[in-house]
């Protein structure tokens, strides 16, 4: 196999040279221009008169925003599968299934060659951000481990095609890129996740594994089976890829996971980065440390909006842009792209931390505040609550989801219930009792509403800890058909139906409840 890293390198300098002198604002701008022309003549285009837009002023005044059901309905709903003309010309052979995460509804959303190209920029950019950090990497010297799900596509109709985001993007793989991925065939065919997990571990022990991709808590359960194929092989101690230099992750906050990973890299050389890689684009990725944001991906094919979060229901909330946007204003986040969204809500909240470059931090999900009693948390705190709590008791988070517990008879104060799942098992009703502490806490110095609303004996009660065993959410997941791949464990969970399945599951899976301590 040609190792084409020292080729790459080169073109990664060029590519970091272009980016220090991109303008963000006359990128944006031009982006912009460029989408509307190409979908003038869509029937989308036509409806709000693209070829007489000229500003993004204009552009803002004349197209309404949308979440993905006014998209579905006004314009793709009545052509599926044949999307072709409805809101991007051209052939729309690829539609990726995205699984709604807080009510499990599933999505169609089209997968242009347009968006695909952009994806590719995308990764290419965390590429140079890489070499940039590595000035001597071989990386394309073994293989890349994708860990998505399956590639089987369905055939909606005569030449159209829909499936697992990261398959698509498999099957659509140039041909000089495909002898690097790990891995192929009859494997990565597989859709039963858990046979695919342990054959995943077997087949990859003795391939040349240089970089690995996928969602932090899929990834955790694969590398555990690779060291305990390794440990039952007599190489206690050795890497479990000796030529790891690369680890890529997206999809969940990587907080409650960064302890684990770097035990598990402990000895290896591993530069992780982060991905935004949103089914709608290929929207950012890291180009500094953890947690110092990540760097907007400007000149790609997609326009950026930010929404002030508090006033995104309202009838004609404020739109900014890459221009106008602030650093540490919490906003939802709104596409205009090649794959044929504009005004595009895609559920995600961000803040800015940097202008220059502009840099983001995902904060969470529109549809995941929790106030259920005018509390107003945002994910981020969640997030930062259980990681300090974990961090407190010396353990580590696996996974957890957290919904409201109302007022019933007998208990007239309302409250919250994390369900959460240790690494190596529920720690005793001591240090359940301490995380519980730690997690209110550390929301009472984030938050001030949900402060107010903690205060004297009339507000929420303390929140209530429930530990689950090992596995207990991949059990879960797999229950509803959602286990692996692009698959996540829902973390806020608003909705009642799906809420309640998870207590009738984990109410049979040996859960222990943590004392609350009144305040």
């Amino acid at each position: 196999m040609f190792d084409v890293t020292p080729l790459l390198v080169r073109r990664a300098t060029r590519r970091r040279n272009e980016l220090a002198r991109l303008d963000p604002v006359a990128a944006q701008e031009r982006v912009l221009r460029g989408l509307l022309r190409r979908a003038a003549g869509t029937r989308f285009g036509r409806d709000y008169d693209f070829s007489s837009i000229r500003s993004v002023a204009d552009f803002q005044a004349r197209v309404p925003l949308r979440d993905y059901d006014a998209m579905w309905g006004d314009y793709w709903k009545a052509a599926f599968p044949r999307l072709s003309g409805a809101s991007w010309p051209g052939p729309v052979r690829h539609l990726a299934l995205s699984s709604g995460t807080t009510t499990g509804k599933t999505k169609y959303l089209p997968v242009t060659p347009a968006i695909r190209h952009s994806n590719a920029r995308g990764g290419f950019d965390l590429l140079a951000h890489h070499f940039a950090a590595r000035p001597y990497s071989r990386l394309f010297r073994g293989k890349t481990f994708m860990l998505g799900g399956s590639t089987a596509l369905t055939e909606e109709a005569p030449g159209i095609f829909s499936g697992d985001l990261s398959g698509i993007a498999v099957k659509t793989l140039p041909l000089w890129a495909r002898p690097y991925v790990f891995p192929k065939g009859e494997l990565a065919l597989m859709s039963d996740w858990q046979e695919k997990v342990e054959r995943l571990a077997r087949e990859s022990l003795d391939e040349d594994i240089r970089a690995l991709t996928g969602t932090p808590s899929w990834v955790l359960i694969l590398l555990e089976r690779v060291r305990a194929l390794r440990d039952a092989r007599g190489e206690l101690g050795r890497p479990l890829y000796s030529e790891l230099e690369l680890f890529v992750h997206g999809g969940v906050n990587f907080a409650p996971y960064r302890s684990r990973f770097t035990k598990l890299f402990e000895g290896a050389d591993v530069d992780q980065r982060e991905a935004y890689a949103a089914s709608e684009g290929f929207i950012a990725s890291a180009d500094r440390g953890f947690n110092e944001g990540l760097r907007i991906h400007l000149d790609h094919g997609l326009f950026y909006e930010f929404i002030p979060v508090d006033v995104l229901g309202s009838a004609n909330p404020r739109r900014h842009w890459i221009k106008t946007a602030e650093t540490g204003v919490n906003y939802a986040l709104a596409l205009s792209s090649c794959a044929g969204v504009f005004g595009y809500l895609i559920g995600d909240t961000v803040r800015l931390v940097d202008k220059s470059p502009p840099r983001l931090l995902v904060t969470g999900r529109t549809s995941y505040g929790l106030s259920a009693f005018g509390e107003h948390l945002i994910a981020e705190e969640i997030e930062s609550a259980v990681a300090a709590a974990a961090s407190a008791i010396g353990a580590d988070v696996t996974d957890y989801s957290v919904g409201a517990v109302f007022p019933q008879d007998g208990q007239p104060r309302g409250g919250h219930l994390y369900v959460v799942e240790f690494a190596g098992g529920a720690p005793d009703q001591e240090a359940l009792k301490r995380f519980g502490e730690v997690l209110d806490s550390t929301l009472l110095r984030l938050n001030d509403d949900y402060r107010a609303h903690r205060a004297g004996e009339f507000g929420m009660r303390p929140p209530e800890v429930r530990a689950v065993g090992p596995g207990a959410f991949a059990r879960w997941m797999k229950s509803r058909g959602k286990l692996g791949g692009q698959h996540k464990v829902p973390r806020v969970i608003n909705d009642r139906e799906l809420w309640n399945d998870l207590l009738r599951f984990v109410s049979t899976a040996g859960a222990t409840t943590a004392c609350r301590t009144e305040k």
